[in-house]
């Protein structure tokens, strides 16, 4: 204590479980603003996975189907959880085997993609599967934030080529200022 008071600095107990506990002489704002960095930076780096969800009805058509099941795809490539709902209406309640017989045949044909996260459960009118994203890193918020730059930069550039485009179309209907004649030779 007395030499942190001769160094105007403050003895903070880093480590109080350890044996004999740890203290250090440092200045404790400081240490308060690099810790709330370290945080920042934690949050930052901190992976975010959505959860999307696709419903389907119990008597979906085949190439219905299909087209659910390419949005489920999309959205397990692109590193996103999915969870699947089939809604049941009327005798369908009764009956809920076709539901789940329907979610294994979606499960199976998306087997390269994502794995079965929580198998086919009933929930009151609705069957759900919740399916995650098999060996695809889910992105972090600042590759999310780089890979926004990048598609900005290239919006703006496709941008500038349609406005350079059109610019030049202007230049080439506009009549000439003095007409241009050949002569023949012989």
């Amino acid at each position: 204590m007395n030499l942190a008071r001769e160094a105007n600095l403050d003895l903070v107990e880093v480590a109080p479980n350890a044996k004999p506990p740890v203290a250090k002489l440092i200045d404790y704002g400081k240490y308060k603003y690099n810790e709330k960095i370290k945080a920042r930076e934690a949050r930052r780096n901190q992976s975010t996975a959505e959860i999307k969800e696709i419903r389907f009805r119990l008597k979906i058509d085949d190439h219905d189907f299909e087209v659910k099941k390419g949005h489920v795809e999309r959205f397990l490539s692109g590193g996103d959880k999915v969870k699947v709902t089939i809604m049941l209406r009327g005798r369908e309640q009764s009956r809920p085997i076709g539901g789940v017989e329907l979610l294994n045949r979606l499960a199976d044909e998306v087997t390269e993609l994502g794995t079965v996260e929580s198998k086919p459960r009933q929930d009151g009118r609705n069957i759900i599967m919740v399916l995650a994203p098999k060996g695809k890193k889910v992105h972090t918020q600042s590759e999310q934030r780089r890979r926004g730059a990048t598609a900005r930069a290239e919006r703006q550039a496709r941008q500038a080529a349609r406005l350079a485009a059109k610019q030049g179309k202007v230049a080439e209907q506009a009549p000439a200022s003095a007409p241009e004649v050949e002569s023949e030779q012989e």
